[in-house]
């Protein structure tokens, strides 16, 4: 889930807390649940500052450990240490308990995603994702404001959000029906056996998918009341390119797939030698003429098939945006 609506839920799980008789007859201890609440549906996603490491320490760290059931715990002591240092409360279990469930709604919504996390360590580096919601989702927000302003007129929080999270956990059965419809629909249509994975978009009437069977991947968009549209297939080859085994071994294309579960994989000559492009599939940009792939990772090696360059990270707009970001002709010091 997007940053805004974390922050957002931050104030509404404060306000919920209210139906704690303790925490709506203690000003002090409200105020403390609030920030620790705003805080609590911050800080797994602390793990941004991997960025600074370069796009393959982000790939590898973004909703992984920082998500895990021991970050919860840590998290949850981490904020309330720091809250408690500031501003010490008496009732210090209220406070401990509304924090642990901020921290953990946080992790739980994030699963609901196309991005999912790892929210089953230490047991499991699995990435669950369920993919019924997009990352910002309006109901969900409008929903959160509604509520604040509401509470800002003078409304009585606590009944006020139960009311709000009773709808909302409607409305996420609701789409969990709604994708379990269409994943449906889509094995129905497409007739194939095999993995199908749905994503969803900005538009509730929309979503993506990506599908594999035992000899392609294929990859389209589905819209309410039309036919699927597969906008691209990959052959998938009983045996593995030898370039493609080899580009396994770096560690930039190691981050991609310890997050990737739909990577998809091509060699392609070049004059100085060979460039392998992995492709999430499930990032297909929108509105392009082109196929394009956002989050990739490419390895360049020369033609004694040996590694000498490689990224790995997002590519928003267009092929040219990842010729910038690598040049063979001057990275491989081909003359």
């Amino acid at each position: 889930m997007d940053t805004a609506t974390h922050f957002a839920m931050g104030f509404g799980i404060a306000a919920l807390a209210h139906l704690d008789p303790v925490v709506a007859s203690t000003p002090g201890l409200a105020q403390a649940v609030m920030i620790g609440t705003v805080i609590g549906q911050q800080a797994p996603d602390l793990d941004g500052f991997t960025r600074l490491l370069g796009n393959a320490s982000y790939i590898r760290n973004h909703r992984g450990k920082s998500h895990s059931i021991p970050a919860i715990f840590l998290w949850t002591i981490a904020i309330f240490g720091l809250i408690q240092f500031f501003i010490p409360q008496v009732q210090w279990i209220h406070l401990l308990g509304w924090i642990f469930f901020a921290v953990f709604l946080h992790v739980f919504v994030d699963i609901f995603n196309a991005y999912g996390t790892q929210a089953l360590r230490p047991f499991s580096k699995k990435w669950v994702r369920l993919g019924t919601m997009f990352i910002f989702d309006p109901i969900i927000f409008s929903m959160h404001v509604i509520g604040l302003l509401l509470w800002v007129a003078g409304a009585e929080p606590g009944k006020l959000f139960l009311t709000i999270y009773l709808i909302l956990i409607l409305y996420y059965i609701q789409r969990f029906r709604a994708r379990a419809k269409e994943v449906a629909y889509l094995r129905s249509w497409l007739g194939h056996s095999g993995d199908y994975t749905l994503i969803p978009t900005y538009s509730w009437n929309q979503w993506s998918f990506v599908v594999k069977t035992p000899t392609n991947w294929y990859v389209g968009e589905m819209h309410l009341g039309s036919e699927p549209i597969v906008l691209d297939t990959f052959s998938i080859p009983k045996k593995e390119h030898e370039l493609i085994t080899i580009s396994r071994q770096d560690k930039k294309v190691q981050s991609f797939l310890s997050f990737s579960e739909h990577a998809h994989a091509e060699v392609i000559p070049r004059p100085f030698g060979y460039e392998v492009k992995w492709k999430e599939l499930r990032y297909r940009a929108k509105h392009t003429a082109k196929s394009h792939y956002m989050l990739v990772a490419v390895v360049y090696l020369d033609k004694d098939k040996q590694i000498r360059d490689s990224f790995v990270g997002w590519i928003h707009r267009s092929e040219e945006q990842l010729n910038k970001k690598l040049n063979p002709q001057k990275n491989m010091q081909i003359n």
